[in-house]
């Protein structure tokens, strides 16, 4: 039994279903469905985290965990009859209110059935979809491959026949049988945790091996009659969220081509994991769940002529369906790439933290994120380079956010003059902010994303001078060279975990940051025209800003290693690998400001 869970049970069609109950009956109520060979138990992670905002149910779909099992089993698990049971559910937890339906895997499946049947009309409130696509809707989507044939749509409906190999072992008699209720069923956990890289803990269940062998009759009692005579009516009478694993070794992204003929009210998000999220990914979810309960709720109120909560503003970002709901940390925010990078996660709809020295200006970012599209955005005042200010902001962050899904260290200093002219305190003002506030960042913040075992990413601004040697900016190269070759270790080092990181090296971009560097070994007056001939200089480059947030947003959808951002960036970054005597001899040249 789930921990702190309320147990009732509940009679329908001659079986007893096993229900959960987390939080508060009086709001919104929501369902979760698992898939196979599952039980409810996989969605525990899920079901923790949404309790504190609403009533969820969980139940064991007939057959699996501590519901009984149809006798006798063929024809048990008929769309129809899975359909009887849902709304057995829904009448016993939600009586006269509509439920938000989420399913996984063939919670998903059969929960597609639950939202396009006339019968339950009213009764759903809400769907969100994740690795389980609708039989009718995969019917259709392979009779148009066959009877309108192009190699784009061949090679797709080869590929998810590729895909669905385990579906045909499934349709054979006995064999899976034997097979869950002997070996396989003793080494799936193992397989889970090296292929899914899922966590142990209290799933899978004892069950599994009877949960695995009555579930093969979900495919067997549904899977050919439907695809072979799919539903001409089967569209959506409710709104519906499709969370899209990009990973999934079983379904093919394509298959969700065509899904908004089918589902008009639908948001697309996408995760960079595999097929089993509900236990890999479970912060994410959760959030994206809340997001759109809450939005609909919100609809439902206003259309009711009741007071609503503020709806939230809507993404309208390029990666919105990547980056909904998620956690972004982005340091030096208050102006320059870090303020441009953090609107381009705001118009994502990510939740946005703008990290900045100036108080004034990370306020000031956090606030136009707000009416970008970032409802939940915020601001933190931390110098990086305080080592104790960096902990403890990584500690409030943790306790009152969560862990971050991608962070963005991005803070940094300009230092221009010789070697020779370069005092030991220049250095250290230099590695100070560009190197150890990188050095923070990820030792705090990338131990939280490994400890909580879902991935994430990190992304690191370096520069063009990483890779481009200059007589005049020593201390400035070398901070970026530094960042650079940490970024390409930790991305060795946490690949294994799932954590991406990304060295992103832009050129000439017109920022402040000319106007705020430091020139070594001459007088403040001639610091500051150097200042000003710099700042000009950069603006008549006018590279903007937006361009390099676009390609960090990019990077982490790619996981690209490193980006150089600029022309003058790239032809630097081609140089010093097939060319450096050439960068040499240009390091040589005196710059004119």
């Amino acid at each position: 039994m789930l921990e702190g869970a309320r147990e009732r049970r509940v009679r329908t069609g001659g079986i007893e279903l096993c229900v959960a109950e987390l939080g508060d009956p009086g709001r919104p109520t929501v369902v979760l469905v698992h898939g196979y060979p599952d039980s409810k138990e996989v969605w525990s992670e899920v079901a923790s985290r949404l309790a504190d905002r609403f009533h969820v149910v969980l139940y064991d779909v007939r057959g699996h965990g501590r519901s009984s099992a149809p006798r006798p089993l063929r024809g048990g698990f008929t769309l129809e009859k899975l359909t009887d049971d849902f709304l057995a559910v829904a009448d016993a937890v939600s009586p006269g209110r509509p439920v938000h339906l989420v399913g996984h895997d063939w919670g998903s499946v059969q929960s597609w059935e639950f939202v396009t049947v006339e019968r339950t009309k009213g009764r759903v409130a809400s769907f969100t979809s994740m690795s389980g696509p609708s039989l009718d809707h995969f019917g259709h989507w392979i009779n148009k491959r066959l009877t309108r044939p192009t190699p784009r749509r061949i090679g797709q409906l080869l590929g998810q026949g590729a895909k669905s190999w385990y579906v045909y072992l499934l349709h054979t008699p006995v064999l899976p049988e034997l097979a869950w209720r002997g070996p396989l069923g003793k080494r799936w956990p193992g397989i889970l945790r090296r292929l899914e890289k899922v966590p142990g803990g209290d799933y899978p269940t004892s069950s599994l091996p009877s949960d695995a062998a009555h579930g093969a009759w979900l495919y067997r009692d549904n899977v050919r009659s439907r695809l072979r005579r799919p539903r001409p009516d089967a569209h959506a009478h409710t709104p519906v969220q499709l969370i899209t694993p990009l990973g999934d070794a079983f379904l093919s992204e394509q298959l969700y081509d065509d899904l908004e003929s089918w589902a008009p009210l639908l948001t697309r998000r996408t995760i960079p994991a595999k097929h089993w999220v509900p236990r890999t990914r479970p912060d994410q979810l959760a959030s994206w769940i809340t997001e759109f309960v809450n939005s609909v709720e919100s609809e439902r109120k206003s259309e009711a002529g009741t007071p609503a909560t503020a709806p939230q503003s809507k993404a309208t970002g390029p990666y919105a369906e990547r980056f909904g709901g998620q956690l972004v940390l982005v340091t030096g925010a208050g102006s320059g790439i870090g303020r441009a990078t953090a609107f381009a996660f705001a118009e994502a709809g990510a939740r946005v933290i703008a990290v900045d020295r100036d108080a004034e200006s990370a306020s000031r970012t956090a606030e136009l994120s707000r009416a970008l599209g970032a409802a939940d955005a915020w601001a933190e005042t931390v110098d990086v380079s305080d080592e104790q200010a960096m902990e403890k902001l990584a500690a409030k962050i943790l306790a009152e956010r969560g862990v971050v899904d991608v962070l963005v260290n991005n803070a940094g200093i300009g230092m221009s003059g010789s070697f020779l002219e370069t005092t030991p305190e220049d250095w250290r003002k230099v590695l100070d902010v560009n190197l150890w506030g990188v050095i923070h960042g990820c030792r705090l913040f990338g131990r939280q994303m490994a400890d909580r075992g879902q991935g994430g990413h990190i992304v690191n601004t370096a520069s063009a001078a990483a890779f481009q040697p200059s007589k005049s900016l020593p201390a400035y190269s070398a901070s970026k060279a530094a960042v650079l070759m940490l970024s390409e270790c930790l991305r060795a080092e946490l690949a294994g975990r799932d954590i991406g990181v990304t060295a992103v090296c832009p050129g000439l971009v017109n920022t402040n940051i000319t106007s705020t560097a430091t020139f070594v070994g001459v007088d403040a007056e001639e610091e500051k025209r150097r200042q000003k001939r710099s700042a000009r200089m950069y603006g008549l480059r006018n590279y903007p800003p937006e361009k390099v947030a676009s390609a960090i947003l990019r990077a982490v959808v790619r996981n690209e290693a490193v980006v150089p951002v600029t022309p003058e960036a790239k032809a630097s970054h081609a140089l010093s690998r097939f060319a450096p005597g050439v960068l040499r001899r240009l390091a040589r040249v005196e710059p004119r400001l």
